[in-house]
């Protein structure tokens, strides 16, 4: 009896490897130096020499708990204003993997080294950089053991050099990129990873569970000895001015001259304002309009940078893309661009209380009358890892006065069962119309998650009231009961094989009911008889996917098509097949089949990724939909291509295209950036849109184009 149970409990990943994932030194020592580092990645100088030097790298991938393959040393000085870290990656320079130079270089397919500071030490967020062989930088904002927003941009620099003996670089981070507390007790929670993609392996000086990635700060170690530390400046200015030319074939050109800027104070070190006037957005990328063969509208992640700092300082999801704050909602109204006058957003930390604050003024354009737009978001932490919170969001003008009301907990555990990750959520909101709330207008939702690396479950209930309407937030639907259970396992079988893990999902469910009514609205799920990812990068999957769709409204699928009223059970499978993206030349290969409502469908999804050198990288994806219903035929062709040049680290050219047959869009962004110094930028972006790209005897003819010139300049005092 006693074999079985430890056999049950071995399988279900309770009983676990408790093997101690910190090695001493777990704390490094950081050198106060006033000598001028010379910044040429090359860590040469004398105080580098003397600095603590950190050596001991363990393994998480492939070989765990062994050392790692390589000599790695990092070393850390600092002096009043900034960070420096100094790097040595031991290796033969022809097994250097290095493909990329652009800014946010994808760091799962180059060699790459990567810094995460927590300098709250609040086991909750931090900061992740980045960096390749080649100097090229990349960036995060932490929000949780999992999360991060890869669009955030920080103010740091890097330098790079490659020798017989290996790469090596230097790295400066100000603390004015960082918010932290001012107390004089600046003991830090840090971490350092090595990828040297060529053997897949991960190696970390801390923490190198395989239940949790570098982003667990509360696996991290310890920086100590910084001493009268602060901002060198408290204001940071960013203005800019903006001239281009607008075409529309239809109409007059407009030639748009435009001036604006930010405004960063810090209030305290971890205690950010930020005003902002006349808001731009014309540098961001184009976004990649998909074939959308659902009922459901798309959703676009934030691009914009004046949003994306301290994003997570007002996040409150609700489930299935459901959220009460999205900020894609600001700036335009009715699907239409309006002016930003002003904002103003407070956002930071106090001790245990996280504050985000946000007020934004939109300006009346045609029949859109002004807006204000404000919201309210807190977070109090409790133990090591939870908190308790709540927000507020308020939307008004002439026709709108919209309220919601939230309230949320979440107990998070990083140490369940000795060394597992848990996590219990419970929240809670009201919305309303001019300050009163309805009893029709509710919406909540618990969950646990299991989320490691055997087992990741997670299970969830929610449920949103039909009048529950969030103004400045995303609704995918509205008027349902859910219930959720996701289960995967990932056992490490087959080894010897060239396997690396199995990837079994025994199922995958969600249910919705219609709340009103009490009917099933909708039902998904999706079986995994078999999977895995191998040794040298590879993966592939096999899924069986079982769903239900309750239509009580046709859908338009094209202009000539409609999903008619009716109740459909459909049944699919699917294929997937990826090789190891660190590869020159590598592709990703997906095919889908099965029922369509009243017919059948074909899905076929092929991307090559070729990077020909640090400088010159492409990626292209061609989507290919063959629909065969009663009512008709419809094939869709869906082709998008990334192009990228990087003279250097601060200078490239990008190109995106994208054909869309069922939305008929075609469309290109075409931009130059170039980085005069960290923190400043120049565009130069020119955009076309074609409204009939199928005749390319149009190809000089587009519906609209702009090209727009746009200098972004840092001022700090």
């Amino acid at each position: 009896m006693k074999k079985l149970l430890f056999t049950i409990l071995l399988f279900t990943g309770i009983v676990i490897n408790t093997f101690a994932q910190h090695s001493n030194p777990d704390t490094v020592r950081v050198t106060y130096t006033n000598q001028k580092i010379i910044f040429d990645g090359i860590p040469n100088e004398a105080v580098w020499q003397t600095a603590q030097h950190i050596s001991n790298f363990t393994q998480r991938e492939l070989n765990f708990g062994q050392p790692a393959s390589e000599k790695t040393k990092v070393a850390v000085l600092y002096d009043k204003n900034n960070l420096y870290f100094g790097i040595w990656c031991y290796q033969n320079p022809k097994s250097i993997v290095a493909k990329n130079m652009g800014v946010d270089f994808d760091v799962e397919s180059d060699d790459n080294f990567q810094i995460v500071i927590s300098p709250f030490n609040d086991n909750r967020g931090g900061y992740f950089f980045a960096i390749n062989p080649n100097g090229a930088r990349s960036d995060i904002l932490i929000a949780g053991n999992e999360e991060g927003n890869k669009d955030w941009n920080g103010v740091w620099d890097a330098k790079t050099s490659v020798t017989s003996e290996g790469w090596f670089a230097e790295i400066i981070i100000p603390f004015s990129t960082l918010q932290f507390k001012n107390d004089n007790n600046y003991d830090w929670a840090i971490n350092f990873e090595r990828d040297i993609v060529s053997k897949n392996e991960q190696a970390l000086w801390q923490g190198w569970t395989r239940d949790n990635s570098i982003f667990a700060v509360v696996n991290a170690g310890t920086i100590r000895g910084l001493k009268n530390i602060t901002y060198a400046q408290k204001f940071e200015l960013k203005p800019f001015t903006l001239a281009g030319i607008q075409y529309n074939r239809d109409d007059k050109n407009n030639y748009p001259i435009k001036f604006g800027g930010d405004l960063n104070v810090n209030i305290t070190p971890s205690l950010k304002l930020n005003l902002t006037s006349f808001t731009d957005f014309a540098q961001v990328e184009s976004d990649r309009i998909p074939v959308n063969l659902s009922r459901f509208s798309v959703y676009y992640p934030e691009k914009r940078a004046y949003f994306l700092e301290g994003y997570d300082k007002f996040g409150f999801y609700l489930g299935d893309r459901n959220m009460i704050f999205y900020t894609r909602t600001l700036g335009t109204e009715n699907e239409q661009t309006v002016p930003i006058i002003g904002g103003i957003r407070l956002f930071g930390k106090i001790g245990k209380h996280n504050i985000g604050l946000l007020n934004l003024e939109e300006g009346k354009i045609d029949s859109i009358s002004a807006t204000n737009n404000t919201v309210l978001r807190y977070k109090y932490d409790i133990g090591e890892q939870s908190y308790i919170g709540g927000i507020f969001t308020n939307k008004i003008n002439n026709t709108v006065s919209n309220q919601v009301l939230g309230l949320d907990a979440s107990y998070q555990n990083s140490h369940f069962l000795k060394n597992k990750n848990l996590t219990l959520s419970a929240n809670i909101a009201l919305s309303g119309k001019n300050f009163s709330f309805s009893d029709s207008a509710m919406t909540y939702r618990l969950f646990a998650d299991y989320p490691n690396d055997l087992i990741d479950n997670y299970m969830s209930i929610a449920s949103m009231q039909k009048d529950f309407n969030p103004e400045l937030g995303y609704l995918r639907r509205s008027n349902y009961r859910s219930y959720s259970w996701y289960f995967r396992i990932t056992p490490r079988f087959f080894t010897k094989y060239g396997i690396k893990k199995m990837i079994f999902k025994p199922w995958g469910f969600t249910v919705y009911q219609t709340l009103s009514s009490g009917k099933l609205e909708s039902f998904s799920n999706e079986t995994r008889p078999l999977g895995a990812v191998f040794k040298s990068g590879e993966r592939f999957e096999v899924n069986f996917q079982q769903s239900f769709d309750r239509l009580d409204e046709g859908f338009e699928l094209t202009d000539s098509i409609t999903i008619p009223v009716g109740s459909y059970w459909m049944f699919r499978k699917e294929l997937q097949f990826e090789t190891n993206r660190a590869r020159r030349l590598w592709i990703s290969l997906f095919y889908n089949w099965g029922n369509f409502y009243t017919g059948n469908i074909n899905t076929f999804e092929g991307e090559v990724g070729f990077n020909i050198s640090k400088h010159f990288n492409i990626n292209t994806n061609y989507t290919f939909n063959k629909v065969h219903l009663p009512q008709g035929d419809v094939s869709t062709h869906e082709v998008a291509s990334y192009i990228n040049y990087a003279f250097n680290t601060r200078l490239n050219i990008s190109f995106f295209g994208q054909w869309n047959s069922l939305e008929n869009v075609m469309l290109y962004n075409f931009r130059l950036h170039w980085i005069p110094k960290i923190g400043s930028d120049i565009y130069l972006v020119f955009n076309t849109n074609y409204d009939e790209p199928i005749k390319q005897i149009e190809i000089l003819k587009p519906e609209t184009s702009a090209g727009i010139l746009k200098l972004v300049w840092r001022f700090t005092f």
